[in-house]
């Protein structure tokens, strides 16, 4: 099925070294041909409990949004606060250095001209140097009646191409509804959507806010928005990894 990478995690490792032995390959394969890839398992259900758990310790975060009052959606969110929790830290550290070759091969076929460090910590460094140094990893949550409209996570000027969006929650369980929606704009055509089905515990890696593609005249860009369906019944967790801070 087009843009689903099917890797599982290596179960009795940590959580960097379990991280690194997903097929990436095959993940970074999706990515060009779709612009966003599935990843099964990448949390055990210990981890969604002990990620979406924080939720409800304020000390964990820098500020709450609640969609409705900015027209977001309905719903809310919390951006966490530095030092990050230790398993949302690996899993930023983690997976930001799987994502770079595609980001950077991203940038070169766009004609663009930044390219990514290999390591989470200079991308921050850099974040931080233009005035960028607020956290925006966070955490949703969805109950009956709520959505998330289509929408891009610019926070200045440096952006990193791809982010990741992890489903805490089980489907069809603790929630129903809710899907995660991609759309795509390509030049001269209507937009394209994309809805990804997700488990507890599988991840989404989908492109921030551009992607290239190759048509009859050459190289392209396609502008690329998120968001999520109305949820029917229950409560939808996700944890959101965005890999450069804001301004």
């Amino acid at each position: 099925m087009s843009g689903i990478a099917r890797v599982t995690g290596a179960a009795g490792t940590d959580g960097a070294c379990r991280i690194g032995a997903l097929d990436w390959e095959s993940v970074c394969s999706a990515l060009d041909a779709e612009g966003w890839a599935r990843v099964e398992a990448l949390l055990t259900a210990e981890e969604c409990r002990a990620i979406a758990d924080l939720y409800e310790h304020g000390q964990h975060f820098r500020s709450q949004v609640v969609m409705a009052r900015h027209g977001f959606g309905q719903g809310e969110y919390k951006y966490f606060s530095y030092p990050l929790p230790a398993i949302v830290a690996t899993l930023r550290e983690s997976i930001y250095p799987q994502l770079v070759p595609v980001a950077n091969r991203w940038n070169e076929r766009m004609g663009l001209a930044q390219r990514y460090p290999e390591n989470l910590a200079a991308m921050l460094d850099r974040c931080h140097q233009a005035g960028q140094s607020r956290p925006t990893p966070l955490l949703l949550r969805y109950r009956a009646g709520d959505y998330n409209c289509l929408h891009q996570d610019l926070y200045g000027e440096h952006i990193f191409l791809l982010q990741v969006a992890i489903l805490l929650s089980t489907p069809d369980s603790d929630f129903t509804g809710g899907e995660f929606v991609l759309t795509e704009q390509r030049p001269r055509a209507q937009s394209r959507v994309s809805v990804v089905s997700l488990n507890r515990g599988d991840a989404v890696v989908f492109a921030v806010h551009h992607r290239p593609t190759r048509g009859r005249r050459g190289e392209h860009r396609v502008v690329m928005r998120h968001g999520v369906s109305t949820v029917r019944s229950g409560q939808r967790l996700a944890c959101g990894l965005i890999f450069h801070d804001a301004a």
